[in-house]
């Protein structure tokens, strides 16, 4: 049995944010319909690369689902999916605000058939606020909220992260809030509207930064490689490249000095005494690191920050990454058979549950490839679903 087996989840998102919110909430078991337009579908299967015409970026964030194809303008469609919502635990969107009430599918539409809903609305603004009736996208959140001010090497061009994380922030905002919304509906039988924004999903995570604004007035700026609070707690060079060098506390830095380097002189250096020295010195501090770091490479660095219990790691690129022994071990990279692309490899559950482990049960599905299931599972006949196609309802 999985954790969330038995809730039923509606999926009227696409692209990022509500898929990778739909996928985990699938893979923890929930039973998760994607309703999809006819023309086309979610607009991440005409994203590449390819795999016999089948989009790879659609695969890797909508395992675990069923996909129907409703014409929402249609009534009859509009019908079929109302008797899916009579039906549903969740319903998770991420339509600009005002179009789902335009189609009839707001929270307060269903509510009206189902008042047990809990009803997620993932938009770029939220539904409320100046902003809101903009499209988001992750990239201008990211510049919106600062994020990209502290990026980068300083004086020079902002850079966005490596990866979306405001789409998936978002996404991952929308699992937590909507299992807090169904507690609160085993206790109270209530349902609600979760409105999560893509632009403040990521505030929160600006912690340090937000110590030193609210207290002191400082406005965070690029930092590079380097740690805004910590030192040495940054990229490192070494003889044969880069590693990273984590002494988060004094005493990592007592034993980086003293074990790994063996230059316990550095202790009483007035300019590294304590975090906040070597923080305002950073720039010597490295310096004179890296000097004495030169003098090996990284595997030997890597062996003797291991003994010291000092945290120190590589710096992989993402193939490097997915054939890292430990992610292996831990199952970080599965494998499952796709109907057309057939074999295929795809990220793991970062989760380990002991009582309810996670599992892939099926691959992400082809556009409209379970309508006929579904609407079968409404009581509908052969000749019903075929008369609803006759009049556009569904394809």
């Amino acid at each position: 049995m999985l954790p969330l087996e038995g809730i039923k989840v509606l999926d009227v998102s696409q692209i990022m944010a509500g898929p990778y919110c739909t996928m985990v909430l699938g893979d923890m078991g929930a039973e998760v319909i994607k309703v999809e337009k006819a023309n086309g579908g979610d607009d991440s299967r005409q994203m590449g690369p390819y795999v016999n015409d089948e989009s790879t970026c659609f695969a890797q964030i909508n395992r675990n689902k069923k996909s129907i194809s409703l014409n929402l303008k249609n009534e009859s469609g509009r019908e079929i999916f109302y008797r899916l919502a009579r039906e549903a635990d969740v319903v998770v969107e991420n339509y600009r605000p005002g179009v789902t009430r335009s189609l009839g599918i707001d929270y307060e539409s269903l509510r009206k058939l189902n008042p047990a809903i809990i009803y997620c609305s993932i938009s770029g603004y939220g539904q409320t606020g100046p902003y809101h009736h903009k499209g988001g996208f992750d990239l201008v959140a990211q510049g919106l909220s600062g994020l990209m001010s502290m990026t980068g090497e300083p004086g020079l061009r902002p850079l966005k992260t490596g990866v979306a994380v405001y789409d998936i922030g978002a996404g991952i905002t929308a699992i937590y809030s909507i299992l807090a919304a169904y507690i609160h509906r085993q206790k109270t039988g209530e349902g609600q509207h979760l409105d999560v924004s893509i632009a403040e999903c990521g505030l929160p995570w600006f912690t340090w930064e937000a110590a030193a604004y609210f207290s002191e007035g400082r406005v965070p700026s690029a930092t590079g490689w380097r740690h805004r609070v910590s030192a040495p707690y940054q990229a490192m060079r070494v003889r044969d490249g880069y590693m990273v060098l984590g002494c988060a506390n004094q005493r990592t830095w007592e034993r980086f000095c003293a074990e790994v380097i063996e230059r316990s002189d550095l202790l009483e250096d007035p300019r590294f005494l304590t975090n906040l020295d070597r923080g305002a010195n950073v720039e010597a501090l490295e310096e004179v690191l890296e000097g004495i770091l030169a003098g090996h490479d990284r595997a030997f660095w890597l062996q003797r920050c291991d003994q010291a219990g000092v945290p120190a790691g590589p710096i992989n690129d993402f193939d490097q990454a997915m054939h890292d022994e430990h992610y292996l071990a831990r199952g970080m990279v599965q494998e499952m058979d796709h109907p057309v692309m057939g074999r295929m490899k795809t990220i793991g559950f970062p989760t380990k549950f002991s009582a309810t482990p996670l599992e892939i049960r099926m691959p992400a599905p082809l556009l409209a490839q379970h309508t006929d299931e579904v609407l079968q599972g409404l009581g509908m006949s052969d000749e019903e679903i075929d008369e609803l196609r006759r009049q556009g309802g569904v394809c």
